[in-house]
């Protein structure tokens, strides 16, 4: 064959490109095979120069190639069932495993039947519905537009009405008055709430946008608080530098998997040892914890750490009760700030140089915090999640509103008070569940600032189960809407500006708090699969998609590399509006669920290099100093521990996320008689989501 001169042109394939190698019927590969083109498959009798030993070989070729095809696509074909068999079988067993349990989380039927009840109502209603709608498909009512359906009733009403002797049959009839009541009695509150419920939507997402150009702003113009002494010059070693008297405080509850680690890492605060005192409060009911706590204290006491233990007789108030009594001793007069950390939180040793130079000459200030880290984000999909969902609050909202406003909620930890400003401000009160809220407002109210350190970072750890993390996600939502109804008085009554009202009323609690749980949970879990079964109510293709889709990418930003997981996250978010919603009603009501404390469950993790360093810069602190029986009883728990978590380790079925789940897939499944693709998919993919969450699947462990 000539060469051809046509160097510039690119080579075009034709046809399907397939890597197939037969050895034996039993045993076969893939090698190269370039694909039939459509002369291959031309017949070769229509070419009459070819002759017939060549018409054959052809004919045999092209048999041969569209065998190899046939065979690739069957084996593509057996893989992708094979894959999706093994998924239902693992979901089947998750399912026997979870159901053999026994165990939901209906296990205090007083004030969350009603919620649960009410979503069973809509699961049956639809279940009923699309069996009515399938029967009424192959009846032939299946209309793509809405609008269709009058225009059919109004012709068959006029046939029937033209010629007596033809007539209705039974179900259509019966369909035809449902159409109607549909469209008079059904569709219009539907489409009002659902007009509602997009308002409040683009409302919270303009917010949201806000605060992402914000934080943009930031970025780009590198703003940052400043100290008017930082901490260089505290590590100058001088004197005279500047060494307030600061309270380090570490309240907990029955902490026995993290206190050895946090009570290590405030005793190794960089400090002058005789301007700091450590605070233990161990609020523990257990005699074996609180024996160990005290134990570990004393360890600390003969090596120099100015430590002392506390442990309330009388155990009122949770957290902010034992932070009050502490508060409450006569030595506190002595110091200007305090510090307090959660059970779990480990401070790096400059935490206090970098966050207390702050208050220098700066009378105004009442609180600094930092970020929070965690040391087990890529633990789970949950905790992944979670990361997501946190590195947005940190590093724009609050962030954006500390640059801008001087104000943001405090966290509970990782912070620094002037103790002026808490006893200006009332004092912890034990009113809420979220008493770090409620501590946080008094003193925006009594005109005091806040300081976010974006670069400051203090490790954590986050919830790894779902049943954790939704009883957290739960006191976080209910505690709010109790803080909004005590604190709405003194806010209208404060002397603070108007526009300072307008974004605690307003922004921090209605739109924050109360509207997008509600709007969540009530457009994409109740609106959205009503409109399926009541066409003549839509939502927009955009409200579905875009820009929930749009919202999540700028969430993720914050988080980078978590950007594979924006939809298990758009997702997830939708699937948690449910407990958000639950709880926002319980808090907003007063009802029981509302004053519910749980602790969080630990898991003990840790960060391997941080005790490392400890262990290496200070050995005598983490070695042969304790009793040796207390050691025996250490290992004696933690083996009983593992033997125990062996047996009874076992999930929930969370019955609302369930009923959901087959909610939405009953809409997702109507759907599609209408051709609806984007509501098809987000129903489809947010009903698995919810049967993953309902199941309890979300913590297991990910490579």
């Amino acid at each position: 064959m000539a060469p051809s001169f046509n160097w510039w042109a690119k080579e075009t394939h034709r046809g399907t490109p397939v890597v197939v190698k037969m050895e034996n019927p039993n045993n076969w590969s893939m090698v190269e095979l370039e694909g039939p083109s459509e002369d291959d498959f031309l017949l070769p009798n229509d070419d009459v120069s070819m002759s017939p030993f060549k018409r054959e070989k052809v004919r045999n070729k092209n048999a041969k190639q569209l065998t190899w095809v046939l065979l690739l696509k069957a084996h593509k074909a057996a893989g992708c069932l094979t894959s999706i068999a093994s998924a239902l079988f693992s979901l089947g067993a998750a399912v026997r495993r979870r159901i053999a349990s026994g165990r939901t989380d209906s296990d205090n039927p007083a004030g969350k039947n009603r919620f649960y009840t009410c979503i069973k109502i809509f699961l049956w209603l639809s279940v009923i519905l699309l069996g009515f709608e399938i029967a009424a498909y192959f009846k032939g009512w299946h209309f793509n537009a809405p609008d269709l359906q009058l225009q059919y009733l109004y012709s068959l009403d006029f046939h029937t009405f033209a010629n007596p002797l033809a007539v209705k049959s039974v179900f259509d009839s019966f369909y035809s008055k449902w159409v109607l009541i549909r469209v008079e009695y059904l569709a219009p509150p539907l489409q009002f709430l659902a007009n509602a419920c997009i308002v409040l939507f683009l409302i919270q997402s303009v917010d949201r946008l806000v605060l992402c150009l914000g934080c943009f702003w930031i970025k780009i113009k590198k703003i940052k608080p400043v100290a008017k002494q930082g901490p260089l010059d505290l590590e100058s070693g001088d004197a005279s530098g500047y060494y307030p008297m600061v309270l380090v405080q570490i309240p907990m509850c029955n902490e026995k998997e993290v206190y050895q680690q946090s009570i290590a890492a405030v005793c190794c605060l960089e400090w002058p040892k005789s301007r700091f005192l450590i605070q233990i409060l161990d609020d523990s009911d257990d005699p074996t914890t609180q024996t160990l706590i005290k134990e570990e204290v004393h360890k600390w006491q003969k090596e120099g750490a100015n430590i002392i233990y506390r442990h309330r007789v009388i155990r009122e108030g949770y957290k902010a009760g034992n932070l009050k009594s502490a508060m409450n001793c006569s030595y506190v007069k002595d110091y200007e700030f305090v510090a307090i950390f959660d059970a779990d939180f480990q401070p790096t040793p400059d935490f206090l140089k970098r966050t207390v130079p702050y208050f220098k000459d700066n009378e105004d200030l009442g609180l600094v915090q930092a970020r929070w880290s965690f040391v087990n984000k890529d633990e789970n999909l949950l905790t992944r999640l979670q990361h997501i969902n946190l590195a947005f609050h940190f590093e724009v909202e609050q962030q954006v509103n500390g640059i801008f406003l001087n104000f943001f909620g405090f966290n509970g930890t990782a912070g620094v008070w002037r103790i002026k400003a808490l006893e200006e401000s009332g004092g912890w009160l034990e009113r809420t569940t979220v008493e770090d809220m409620d501590i946080a407002v008094r003193a925006h109210l009594h005109g005091w600032k806040f300081v976010f350190l974006n670069d400051v970072e203090c490790q954590c750890e986050l919830p790894e189960s779902y049943e954790a993390y939704r009883k957290q996600q739960h006191r976080w939502h209910s505690g709010p809407m109790q803080l909004f109804r005590l604190c709405l008085p003194a806010i209208i009554k404060s002397k603070i500006s108007i526009w300072k009202k307008g974004n605690l009323i307003f922004l921090f609690f209605l739109l924050r708090k109360l509207i997008l749980p509600f709007y969540s949970f009530t457009l994409f879990c109740i609106i959205l699969p009503m409109t399926m079964f009541i066409p003549e109510a839509t939502l927009p293709s955009w409200v579905v998609c875009y820009i929930p889709a749009t919202m999540s990418f700028l969430n993720i930003l914050p988080a980078p590399k978590s950007f594979p997981f924006i939809v298990p996250y758009l997702l997830f978010e939708n699937t948690m509006s449910v407990t958000k919603f639950n709880a926002m009603v319980s808090g907003l009501f007063q009802l029981g669920s509302a004053y519910e404390w749980v602790v969080t469950k630990k898991s003990g993790r840790s960060s391997e290099g941080d005790l490392a360093s400890l262990v290496e810069e200070k050995p005598k602190h983490q070695r042969g100093v304790s009793v040796p029986d207390l050691e025996e009883l250490r290992e004696e728990i933690k083996e009983k521990e593992k033997k125990a978590s062996k047996k009874k380790k076992h999930n929930r079925i969370y019955t609302k996320e369930l009923a959901l789940a087959f909610l939405l897939l009953t809409a997702s499944v109507r759907s599609l008689l209408s051709a609806q693709g984007i509501h098809f998919y987000f129903l489809l993919f947010q009903g698995i989501s919810f049967l993953l969450v309902g199941l309890d699947l979300i913590g297991e462990q990910v490579d």
